[in-house]
């Protein structure tokens, strides 16, 4: 007979679980690794614990985020680096061994409405849809003035959000979910339109400046004035010629240039994956390397 996933009898946060709770719970019908291989991130957010030779998975159902009745914003930055929002299990004391993610918030930047879909300031909001897409977190509730998902990137667990405050104000989303869920600025990956780089070109940095980016401005106003964050830059190109900035902005791609970004947001997910899974790595180093040379092969 097939085991099957029992749902606890309460709701429970995959990011604040008593693991001994769920597991006295789960204990008659744990669940083989096998059973779980391929299953959507939205059907049930999976902790796994190894110990010795034998791999325990404990499921909880999907949970579903509200918009909190008191937002907290920390005007102290420590708060931001602590990361005090974890999910953790302890093995057995005979194994000493200590599993613990810690979250990410990734955050597309990008102007709300059908007016705007589709135009060059809004490539951060594509690339959270395909990274929702691909790692199947459904996108469907407003929580800190922003649509966010939950969900999880292998083991990680990530929270997808795209503010609907419009550019210039994307802070004021950012700053309540990071405070709210004690995400460290480490863990805070902002996505976002960059001139400076040939169109459909991606860049990952683990720091940097608001580069006269007015949403990215404002994220660091309502981080306390932080730059310590990774961002993902979406190259667009300049304006042709004498073309008003804003118009440029506000502009759909050309058939040729959104076959260029829609390569490239193939390639951000990948990217993505790689940054939650393993931090910055030679492989991001790598990555930067390739794309800087993308139509400029030496």
């Amino acid at each position: 007979m097939d085991r099957q996933i029992l749902p606890p009898k309460k709701p429970l946060h995959p990011w604040n679980t008593n693991k001994n709770e769920l597991l006295s719970r789960n204990s008659s019908k744990i669940p083989q690794a096998s059973e779980l291989r391929g299953k959507p991130a939205t059907e049930a957010h999976l902790f796994i614990l190894k110990t010795r030779s034998m791999l325990y998975a404990v499921s909880i159902p999907k949970p579903c985020l509200s918009y909190p009745k008191t937002t907290f914003h920390s005007q102290n930055p420590q708060n931001l680096k602590r990361g005090g929002l974890r999910v953790s299990a302890t093995l057995p004391k005979s194994d000493g061994v200590k599993v613990e993610y810690t979250p990410w918030l990734i955050v597309g930047l990008g102007n709300p409405g059908n007016k705007y879909h589709g135009t060059r300031h809004n490539v951060g909001f594509e690339m959270i849809e395909r990274i929702s897409q691909e790692e199947r977190i459904v996108m469907n509730t407003i929580q800190s003035k922003a649509l966010v998902g939950i969900g999880s990137i292998g083991e990680v667990p990530v929270l997808l959000a795209k503010p609907q405050g419009y550019m210039n104000f994307s802070g004021e989303s950012v700053g309540p979910l990071a405070a709210y869920y004690q995400v460290p600025l480490r863990h805070i990956l902002l996505i976002y339109d960059e001139m400076s780089l040939p169109n459909g070109v991606l860049r990952l940095q683990p720091k940097g400046g608001h580069g006269y980016h007015n949403g990215v401005k404002s994220v660091m106003e309502h981080l306390d004035g932080r730059r310590e964050f990774p961002r993902f830059c979406i190259g667009i190109g300049n304006p042709p010629g004498t073309m008003d900035m804003k118009a440029f902005l506000l502009q759909k791609f050309s058939d040729a240039e959104q076959k260029e970004i829609d390569g490239a947001l193939a390639q951000g997910v990948d990217a993505v994956r790689s940054l939650v899974l393993n931090g910055f790595n030679d492989r991001i180093t790598r990555f930067n390397l390739g794309q800087k040379y993308k139509y400029n092969k030496v």
